[in-house]
């Protein structure tokens, strides 16, 4: 007796979205669903004996939300993908990448108002790090009230930016902090 090995009944096993974008297919299977961008896969969660699902970017290689999926009824297989659960998987997911990018943002970006030197104004003093592999850095930058910039240097990426440092700042003539 020969062993020979038989395809996959779980299409969605080895599936992944990189090099997805220029495809514009839509799948629309019980556990592999691909429409507007979004692929989601129902996978079997290796925690328990349940099953799970994940939410994938088209071009992205990991996933953007993984969560519990819910069981069909016979207890057993996964409920089958459809687009009311699409839908709400994609919103879901969106709102997560949101999220991350708003964090990201955040920890990347900063901004203090302090007066300006002859103290008739204030200044914008913005704070934007730079994250490069090798050479990391960030910009300071002083903005009037109308936007317009009136300095910028380029200062170590670990710099805190307070109301202290930029008043600090804007009194040394926007030279290049210490």
């Amino acid at each position: 007796m020969t062993d020979t090995s038989l395809p996959s009944s779980d299409t969605a096993a080895d599936f992944t979205t990189e090099g997805l974008s220029a495809l514009d297919e839509s799948v629309h299977e019980s556990r592999l669903w691909r429409d507007d961008g979004w692929t989601a896969r129902v996978i079997k969660n290796e925690d328990d004996e349940g099953w799970a699902v994940e939410m994938i970017k088209d071009g992205e290689a990991e996933p953007a939300l993984v969560g519990p999926w819910t069981m069909g009824r016979n207890k057993k297989d996964p409920k089958p993908l459809d687009t009311s659960a699409f839908n709400t998987l994609v919103k879901t997911a969106s709102e997560v990448l949101r999220r991350h990018e708003q964090q990201l943002r955040a920890q990347l970006h900063k901004e203090v108002r302090v007066a300006s030197a002859d103290g008739n104004d204030e200044l914008d003093i913005t704070l934007d790090i730079v994250p490069d592999e090798d050479e990391p850095y960030a910009l300071l930058t002083a903005l009037d009230t109308f936007g317009e910039q009136l300095a910028q240097v380029q200062v170590a990426p670990n710099f805190k930016l307070s109301k202290a440092s930029a008043a600090a700042w804007v009194d040394n003539e926007f030279r290049r902090p210490g």
